[in-house]
């Protein structure tokens, strides 16, 4: 439908809903309207094609699964419409009250367009009130029947409930945008609300500032009864409050503790609608961000505020990434961006910095926490920090920041926050580069440099991190600052000054690394992206050092090899710019933990030259170049006599990253012992359209009839799609006896559950269920090993869980090459480190065929 319709519906001298017009633009919003008209429904948009399509449910929503709503199909409304809310006159085209009852974003399971013009949407909502999977469903219309009669219909997961649970209509009656009922909108005349007062529209015509034409919102927030507050006028900038480098958390009742984030550092201040975005050191970067996020912060209802809060891009998994940020701002992407707001500093007129942090959070929350959008509260965690930190870092992320409960808000570098890693990871400064040995006008590696007073001391160079794109513009920043004369203090040896493009030390760039060598040169460290909100004067070597590893982690101290790589910057994951060197270095950090899993045994390979984005290829016999640590071994039953592959130390790992190794997947047993496996690989493979909540369950459910047999079931993620449940044998059972006791488990869970298990490799059987995958249990087949990467977009691994660790947080390919070596990092104990020693024999007459209830 076009919007001709709805505008001929309506006299926009008379009513103040917006006039509005399509859009090209491609969101993906949602909103419901409750709308008291002749009588009261609920009206049900979806942003397509860009405008919001439209339905009214008479009776509303419901979240009991399978349960028909009536939603008539009526015109299409401009996507402005999604934020109007307040009274239609009398005698206008559907006169009455409107508030807008929830709002967020949908995402079509199936394609939209194909679903829409068949009569059957089915997608997801996330909003503030409904979540889950919903369908639209257009029925059989009636002769000469005029209006379009669809259905409403929840899904069957966990936001559902049921017919006895309370009705989210009745529960939930109030606004999402302004907390208001129907019954304090009903009455006010167009253009006036009870909220902001009379809006005058030639008033706000006449603004200069750059802000929204609508009023103001007073803050539902009321900062003038609260003791410990003070009368004041906006300040232009607060020099923010900084957290302190500890050792390890603190504890006790007195700190509170947030994640760390991985960004950008950013106040917010909001003054008469106009949003700027100041970096910790004062300058406006507000055109950097573009116009969502300042949209999302001018719908706040307050007139003046501070707020202290950090900027970031999240990945699939919802870890902040910096690389990802800096990715994201140089291709001018803005729709990824979210801010994580902390602390609040000012309110309409009042500071607040003396009062104790958990009151500020507390108002911030109320602030923020009804708001759909960018915009996101940073939630604190109590209790023992240490503990808080070491679930962090076992998810990979950045670390914590603990912060004393009651302590008043002090700009400066104090102890009343104190931030402990899980990583080594601090600013640097470029003081050269490189060339890239495989591209003309990029940088192959960055030399790194701090300083010591006004003396600019060597730390080494970082070889790793950077994608094609900044690879390039960095050669094109640094080319501009070339220098001939070393700005070091001290000259470089021949080794560190080899093939070195000096310039000047300017740029501050943010680096991972594993420790400090013995001679203070980074050890496998790893670009994240420049940091132009820090000056290079003020980047010093941070000297506080981890707490002592657990004796339980002395196997992960650091190894060596010999292997030499050739193009050490080549690049193999684009995006993540993870590259030949920075693969390498990744596979010395997890050697002691994936040496059980591939060495002593036939390796099947996927070799990707050029990287992901070029060819790839399976291999599994001996290919010209072969690098001499990689061990040839005869399969006794192969009468081509052609060698396979295999490895017997780090050396050969290395020697396969040399060889554009992305890939390895292992035999399920030995060159020793080739007929008889030690372990077994229940593969769990969604079909299109599984809920992740459906693949734990499966992998429960396998754990289960696995471990009814006898046998101990462990976990991993495959770094795809799905989840990998194994378990260790002893070499008894041959091949052949192997694979009928694993296909009698994922028979008996097909058969049990038809609805949501297959055990056939048949595609057009899979759509809408897993496939429970017991072929990689014969002789010949393979399975990806624990801890391979994936040639695949986002780096990912496949990465050993304890089991309650299987949570939906966790997804297939949470775990990347660049947050791995953080968990491995934080392990007291390895999730596998018994795997060997709980091998038992199979017996076939164990296999459960019976479903577990």
């Amino acid at each position: 439908m076009a919007l001709e319709t709805y505008r001929k519906k309506r006299d926009f001298k008379t009513t103040s809903e917006p006039r509005g017009r399509k859009t090209r633009k491609a969101g993906n919003s949602f909103v419901i309207q409750k709308h008291d008209a002749r009588r009261l429904h609920y009206d049900f948009r979806l942003e397509m094609d860009g405008v919001l399509k439209s339905w009214a449910v008479t009776r509303g929503p419901s979240l009991v699964p399978g349960e028909k709503r009536l939603a008539v199909h009526v015109e299409d409304h401009p996507l402005e419409y999604g934020d109007f809310e307040g009274t239609i006159p009398k005698g206008e085209y559907g006169g009455g009250t409107v508030i807008i009852w929830d709002r967020g974003t949908w995402s079509p399971v199936h394609d939209p367009d194909r679903g829409y013009a068949k009569g059957h949407l089915e997608f997801e909502l996330h909003g503030k009130k409904l979540s889950g999977r919903w369908h639209l469903v257009r029925m059989q219309g009636k002769p000469r029947e005029k209006r379009e009669n669809w259905l409403l219909i929840k899904g069957e997961d966990e936001a559902a409930r049921l017919e006895s649970d309370p009705d989210i209509l009745e529960e939930e009656p109030k606004s999402v945008k302004t907390g208001r009922e129907i019954a304090d909108v009903a009455g006010e005349e167009p253009g006036w609300s009870s909220k902001t007062g009379k809006i005058d529209k030639n008033a706000a015509k006449q603004k200069t500032v750059k802000g929204p034409a609508a009023p103001i919102e007073t803050s539902t927030v009321d900062p003038a009864g609260i003791k410990g507050v003070r009368k004041a006028r906006l300040p232009e900038f607060v020099q923010p409050n900084l957290a302190a480098l500890a050792m390890r958390p603190p504890s006790g009742e007195r700190w509170i503790h947030e994640i760390k984030f991985d960004g950008y550092r950013l106040q917010v201040r909001i003054e008469a609608g106009r949003v700027k975005f100041l970096t910790r050191t004062g300058l406006d970067w507000t055109k950097k961000f573009g116009k969502q996020l300042v949209a999302a912060f001018q719908d706040l209802p307050v007139g003046t505020a501070l707020i202290d809060g950090e900027l970031v891009v999240e990945t699939a998994a919802g870890a902040s990434d910096f690389s990802a940020l800096q990715a994201d701002l140089s291709a001018d992407r803005t729709d990824r961006f979210v801010f994580y707001v902390f602390d609040f500093l000012y309110l309409d007129g009042f500071d607040l910095q003396e009062l104790p942090l958990i009151e500020r959070k507390t108002l911030l929350q109320k602030l923020v926490s009804e708001r759909v959008g960018p915009i996101r509260f940073s939630e604190h965690f109590d209790g023992d920090g240490t503990v808080i930190r070491d679930h962090a870092c076992r998810l990979g992320l950045e670390g914590i920041v603990s912060k004393l409960r009651n302590a008043p808000y002090r700009s400066g570098r104090g102890k009343s926050w104190l931030k402990s890693k899980c990583s080594q990871h601090q600013e640097f400064v470029i003081a050269g580069y490189v060339p890239s040995t495989t591209s003309r006008k990029a940088i192959g590696s960055l030399v790194m440099g701090v300083y010591n007073g006004k003396k600019l001391e060597h730390v080494g160079r970082v070889g790793t991190g950077y994608s094609t794109a900044v690879a390039e513009d960095l050669y094109r920043r640094l080319e501009r600052i070339r220098m001939t004369e070393s700005p070091f203090a001290e000259r470089l040896g021949s080794d560190a000054a080899r093939q070195v493009r000096y310039t000047k030390p300017q740029l501050v760039a943010e680096v991972e690394f594993r420790s400090w060598t013995a001679d203070g040169n980074l050890r496998h460290a790893a670009f994240r992206g420049l940091r132009e909100d820090k000056p290079a004067q003020e980047v010093v070597r941070e000297t506080t050092r981890p707490a002592a590893l657990p004796k339980t982690q002395s196997k992960a101290r650091p190894v060596g090899h010999t292997v030499k790589l050739t193009h050490p910057d080549r690049i193999y994951w684009p995006e993540q710019g993870v590259t030949k060197q920075g693969l390498a270095d990744y596979y010395t950090d997890v050697w002691p933990y994936i040496s059980p899993f591939i060495v002593g045994r036939p390796l099947a390979l996927l070799r990707s030259p050029e990287g992901i984005a070029g060819q790839s290829f399976f291999q599994k016999h001996a290919w010209k170049g072969l690098n001499p640590n990689i061990v040839l071994v005869k399969d006794p039953k192969d009468k081509d006599d052609e060698a396979l592959i295999s490895i017997k130390d780090l050396d050969g790992l290395i020697g396969l990253v040399q060889s554009a190794v992305l890939e390895i997947h292992p035999w399920g047993s030995t060159v020793k012992d080739w007929e008889r496996p030690d372990i077994i690989i229940m593969d769990l493979d969604p079909g299109d359209g599984v809920p992740w909540a459906n693949v734990i369950g499966a992998a429960q459910e396998t754990r289960q009839r696995i471990e009814q047999a006898g046998l101990k079931a462990y976990l991993k993620t495959s770094g795809g799609k799905g989840l990998h449940v194994v378990a260790p044998i002893k070499p008894k059972a041959t091949w052949p006896e192997v694979k009928a006791f694993t296909k009698a488990i994922a028979d008996s869970m097909a058969s049990d559950s038809p609805g949501l298990y297959v055990s056939t490799i048949t595609k057009s059987k899979r759509q809408g269920k897993i496939l429970i995958d017991y072929l990689r249990n014969q002789r010949g087949a393979t399975a990806v090993a624990p801890y391979s990467t994936r040639a695949r977009p986002g780096a990912a691994v496949s990465m050993p869980l304890e089991w309650d660790e299987l949570t939906p947080g966790i997804g297939p390919a949470y775990f990347t090459v660049l947050n791995t070596p953080t968990r491995i990092a934080s392990y007291k104990a390895d999730p596998w480190a018994d795997f060997r020693a709980s091998a038992v024999p199979i017996e076939k007459s164990k296999a459960p065929r019976k479903k577990i209830s």
